[in-house]
């Protein structure tokens, strides 16, 4: 019998245009060689233009969903992305808790790209009080970092600052991305205080949703897959940006990052490596 891949569950809420949330983590997840388990935490109203509603599911179904997939399946890593309400924040962290699996990823997610917002200030603080400690490593953008820690993050050294106080409030690895940044600058820190920085050219694409969400899972797929996690970040810097090079339109407003771009039958790079006879 053939040893199946290493097991990634996502705790995401539902996007369905599957630029973000659930249902593109699982491509994300795919497209690494992993085997992808999910537990939604909110069902939302929203396309490429915009999200127009949000609905947090219930946290005792929350609760039950995940009892159910982690007495059958023994994730290598978890990958946490929109939660939605304060409750899913604690409901989330209590599991995490009790089950102590391995190589957690926390996203934080706090506003969609189009503004709305997708976790309340209640469930902010309980997120830095309850959840951040329990990580891994956290992957805020340079808003949601200065949000946590109560500072603007636009420049480098900013976001050196910010990690250090994520640091100080209990948050372990940290990594900052800065694609807002002329050249995108993500910037990791380490529990020892170890900083290292990765940088690509900033890319100018109508096709950018969900960057956050495949790349915070791209990290759990290469600890999953026993990785460390410096080379886990470098390899998922490499992974989004591919993926956003290689996007095709979808919708009338930001499309979606092309999760799928090394597949042979899909459209991007790689199928246009193999008509140039450059496989």
């Amino acid at each position: 019998m053939l040893q199946g891949p290493p097991v990634v569950l996502t705790i995401a809420g539902f996007d369905p245009s599957s630029g973000a949330g659930i249902t593109a983590d699982i491509k994300t997840i795919a497209a690494h060689g992993c085997y992808g388990v999910a537990a939604i935490t909110a069902l939302t109203v929203q396309s490429t233009a915009a999200v127009r509603r949000v609905s947090p599911v219930d946290p005792g179904l929350l609760r039950e969903s995940l009892s159910e997939l982690t007495e059958d399946v023994k994730p290598a890593a978890v990958h946490i992305g929109m939660l939605g309400s304060a409750e899913i924040v604690v409901a989330v962290a209590n599991f995490l808790k009790q089950s102590e699996l391995p190589h957690v990823v926390l996203d934080t997610v706090f506003k969609s790209s189009s503004g709305t917002n997708l976790l309340d200030d209640k469930g902010i603080k309980v997120l830095g009080e309850q959840l951040l400690p329990l990580a891994e490593v956290i992957t805020p953008n340079a808003e949601e970092a200065g949000e946590l820690t109560g500072s603007h993050v636009s420049y480098v050294d900013d976001m050196r600052q910010a990690a250090q106080k994520l640091h100080e409030i209990r948050a372990k690895a940290v990594v900052i991305t800065g694609g807002h940044l002329d050249k995108a600058t993500d910037l990791l820190r380490l529990e020892n205080g170890e900083v290292q920085m990765f940088k690509s050219e900033r890319q100018e694409s109508t096709s950018t949703h969900g960057t956050g969400c495949a790349f915070s899972t791209a990290i759990a797929c290469h600890l999953a897959l026993g990785r460390a996690l410096a080379e886990a970040v470098l390899l998922s810097k490499a992974y989004i940006t591919a993926a956003i090079a290689n996007a095709y339109p979808i919708g009338k407003g930001v499309g979606p990052v092309n999760h799928m771009y090394r597949m042979k039958n899909h459209p991007g790079g790689y199928v246009k490596k193999l008509a140039s006879g450059k496989d």
